[in-house]
């Protein structure tokens, strides 16, 4: 069953990117046209990892599992860099720039005085289901 569950949550992860990247839904996104080169260059980056990790879990040798696990640091460390470290400290100028640009104007629910990032509704639900993956992908390496 914890084999099941970590297969199935990588899925559940790339669903919500292709969902959130692809489908307008002002706030929560906020898509414009001037903006689908990135999103294709994000696509060909995050698309790949869940799949693997899924790959890896329903493989289920121990490299495999290794591997997923590593993955899966890799997606978690990503969206720490990315969001809680600008949110919590200091953001570079490419951070800065690509959240005024992409997201300020999507849905917050963090208090947004005093931040130059702020980690919106889309990817609190993004590292939500990261850590998921990651303790699932755990699980299923550790029982296996």
């Amino acid at each position: 069953m914890t084999t099941t569950i970590a297969i199935i949550v990588p899925f559940v992860w790339l669903g919500w990117l292709v969902v959130t990247e692809w489908v307008p839904m002002f706030p929560l996104n906020d898509l414009r046209p001037g903006n689908v080169g990135q999103r294709v260059l994000a696509a060909g980056i995050n698309y790949p990892f869940p799949l693997l990790i899924a790959a890896g879990v329903a493989l289920h040798r121990t490299w495999s599992l290794l591997a997923a696990t590593a993955l899966c640091l890799v997606i978690v460390g990503g969206h720490l860099w990315n969001w809680w470290i600008p949110y919590f400290g200091t953001a570079t100028a490419a951070q800065r720039e690509t959240y005024q640009r992409e997201y300020s104007r999507t849905l917050k629910i963090l208090p947004i005085e005093g931040h130059d990032v702020v980690v919106d509704v889309q990817h609190l639900v993004v590292g939500a289901l990261s850590l998921l993956m990651l303790a699932t992908t755990l699980i299923a390496t550790l029982t296996g």
